[in-house]
């Protein structure tokens, strides 16, 4: 594997040296265009009032007793800003922040060189934290309690250790999936944070900061169609956005009006209220084939063609917060509003629906 990329951020101090930031190979799709459209500071980071001014107070408390900050966990749906937080956690403080992702790290010689390497406060950001073997997550508790870490020397019942101190560090984890994080791995942490998903103002905000950067024309009324059809996350409404560009520059001089973000997106099969190909399917495949429902996530999975993880991380959270699918003992149920959005007549209530599917 190739080295991690390096940028320099600035410290939190106006005295505080400058820091490196180190970028994993394991996220490849953060392009440089992606990476200028993150905020370089807190303060303008958009959106999530509740969790910026908490960790602005946690931050804050750290930085006036010069202790590291207590260990962070974010968790929420993809593409909420949980990346972007640790970031700026790592930039506030004016530390390195060291990026790897939960299913790459295989066993603690993974993570020894990168413990061993840390300075006096840097932050270890670990995406998808619930995916960490249990060998791994045995091997960071006393990384992340006492700061040392146990080095096995041998295997076998007389296998010999050595215990080697690691300068006090953040940890930053951040998940989708909070329910499959171990009761002793979650305690170990001081913060939790849960982002939501974004109200449309915000991402109109977002929309046109990107916008700027992209040097794309866009004007109120095309801003406020792209945020609404966003399904409420920042990480769509730019991808929109990208989208909706491309197709402007094609068949509008380059001009982003309501009228052409609403071809573009009827061209991308997102709808009026950002449902797209994929969760049509989901519905329509449970109302057609499962009689509305109940459905086993793994026989959804196979009727739709998808992974039932990316079901259950990516698609089922939008649709479950916005009223169209219900997650039941017995399985997944569509709602009431999921036939009328499809033009379907909703069926008449039974005592005991059929349960289709594991």
């Amino acid at each position: 594997m190739t080295a991690p990329a390096s940028t320099r951020v600035a410290g939190r101090a106006p005295d505080t040296p400058r820091h490196e930031i180190t970028t994993p190979d394991e996220l490849p799709e953060e392009g440089p265009v992606e990476l200028s459209l993150r905020p370089q500071r807190l303060a303008e980071f958009i959106g999530q009032p509740k969790v910026k001014e908490t960790l602005r107070i946690y931050i804050e408390a750290a930085l006036v007793r010069r202790e590291p900050l207590d260990h962070v966990l974010f968790f929420g749906p993809p593409g909420l800003g949980k990346t972007t937080l640790a970031e700026l956690i790592a930039r506030e403080v004016g530390v390195n922040i060291h990026t790897k992702s939960g299913p790459s790290l295989e066993k603690p010689g993974d993570l020894v060189g990168t413990l061993t390497n840390l300075r006096a406060g840097d932050v270890l950001f670990i995406d998808e934290i619930h995916r960490l073997r249990p060998v791994i997550e045995e091997f960071l508790y006393p990384a992340m309690e006492d700061f040392k870490i146990e080095i096995r020397l041998s295997d076998g019942p007389k296998a010999q250790t050595i215990t080697m101190p690691v300068e006090r560090f953040t940890l930053v984890g951040a998940t989708t999936r909070l329910g499959m994080l171990t009761p002793p791995l979650r305690a170990r942490f001081g913060i939790e944070a849960r982002l939501n998903y974004y109200p449309a103002s915000d991402l109109e905000t977002i929309v046109r900061r990107t916008a700027d950067v992209l040097k794309v024309t866009i004007d109120a009324a095309g801003t406020a169609e792209i945020a609404r059809r966003a399904r409420g996350t920042p990480r769509v409404a730019n991808r929109l956005l990208r989208r909706v560009r491309d197709f402007a520059q094609v068949r509008a001089d380059g001009v982003i009006t309501e009228a052409v973000a609403q071809s573009a997106l009827q061209m991308l099969d997102v709808d009026q209220l950002g449902l797209d190909d994929m969760d049509a399917r989901i519905l329509r495949t449970i109302i057609d084939k499962f009689e509305g429902g109940p459905v086993g996530i793994g026989t959804i999975a196979a009727a739709v063609g998808e992974d039932a993880g990316t079901l259950e991380e990516v698609y089922e959270p939008f649709l479950v917060q916005n009223g169209f699918l219900h997650r039941t003992p017995r399985g997944r149920v569509a709602t009431m509003a999921a036939y009328r959005h499809f033009g379907y007549e909703p069926p008449a209530p039974t005592a005991q629906p059929e349960l289709f599917g594991d």
